[in-house]
């Protein structure tokens, strides 16, 4: 069983769009201790994928990456040194699993850390309370830019709400 008070791990993903081309451009996380991580990934000449569309939302422009992304084998190492033995949670976990997957590959490096749906965490009642609660926390938290670790911290606020409900699941 979890514990109501215990923050989860979580990471968030912000990609080059969507689709079998695409790949990570922004990675945060918010650890169990309540502090959070965010890193721009520099895409290798062979990333070449880019929806304009995708863009839009996250704010995120290619010259951005160039002049402030970490090459994929330092973001790799740091997400192992931050979250190495950990049971990480995500949102869109069949999204953020190829990128992270996708990332991991292109740097060579094992991922020392588990992924897991979010709605594992829960039964079908409170997993269908998961995007209110998602919502209501970004405004809680006052967040303004859509970007991964404000993402991460909503989402780490948003289950914390729900493993404090009745009706949790045993995990």
């Amino acid at each position: 069983m979890t514990d109501p008070g215990r923050l989860h791990c979580v990471i968030d993903i912000e990609a080059s769009g969507f689709g079998r081309q695409s790949y990570p451009i922004e990675v945060g996380w918010a650890l169990a201790d309540g502090r959070t991580g965010c890193l721009l990934v520099r895409p290798p000449p062979h990333w070449t994928h880019w929806d304009e569309g995708a863009e839009r939302v996250h704010g995120i422009t290619r010259e951005t990456l160039h002049q402030y992304g970490r090459e994929p084998v330092e973001v790799a190492r740091r997400l192992n040194a931050e979250l190495g033995g950990e049971m990480v949670y995500s949102d869109a976990w069949g999204h953020d699993y190829a990128w992270i997957s996708r990332l991991f590959e292109e740097a060579e490096l094992p991922r020392h850390f588990k992924l897991e749906p979010a709605a594992s965490l829960f039964g079908e009642t409170l997993l269908g309370q998961l995007d209110e609660v998602h919502k209501a926390a970004f405004t809680e938290l006052a967040v303004t830019r859509h970007r991964a670790s404000n993402d991460a911290r909503a989402l780490q606020r948003a289950l914390q709400a729900l493993d404090q409900r009745p009706g949790r699941r045993m995990r």
